[in-house]
Order: structure tokens, then sequence, then C-alpha cells
């Protein structure tokens, strides 16, 4: 497991969580990551360079629980994308 979380609140973060390796960055979480879970609207969430994300993840799957993403952006990046809260194009 792997989370990243910004210094403001890594130290409580620890103290909480155990087996999880912290990082400094976004793209640090990322690297080698099966799957990434967007739990923050923090500006460094909002401005990933998606092809950068692409190439970073074993495989490329996000779920965004603050919708940060456009749906279609995230498939022509080639990334696997989940979102919470909004209809499917198809009216589902």
């Amino acid at each position: 497991v792997q989370t990243c979380a910004l210094p403001i609140c890594m130290d409580e973060a620890k103290k909480m969580l155990e087996g999880v390796t912290f990082c400094e960055r976004a793209y640090d979480a990322m690297t080698g990551a099966d799957a990434a879970a967007i739990l923050t609207e923090w500006n460094e969430f909002r401005s990933l360079d998606l092809a950068r994300v692409k190439q970073l993840m074993r495989q490329p799957v996000v779920v965004d629980l603050r919708n940060l993403y456009d749906p279609d952006q995230m498939a022509e990046a080639g990334i696997a994308y989940t979102c919470v809260g909004r209809r499917r194009k198809n009216g589902h």
C-alpha cells in the first residue's frame, strides 16, 4: 500500500496507519502502483500530467472520489477511470 500525503498531515497519519509507505509527492506514490485513489482536492492532484501518470503506474487505474478529472480525458490518456456521483453518458 502506498499513499501520498503532504507534510502537513503526514505525521498524524503515520500514527494511525501501519504498513503504509508515505511519499512526499503524488507521482512518487503512483510509481509502480496498480491503482491510485484520489481522496483530496489539493492542487497537486488537480494538475497531474496524465501521460506521466500512465507511464509511472504498473496498471493505469484511477479512482477519483473528488471528480477532479474529465472521464473522456482520462480515457484518451489510456487510464481506466472511475469517479463517483456522475451520470454516465448513456444516462445511467
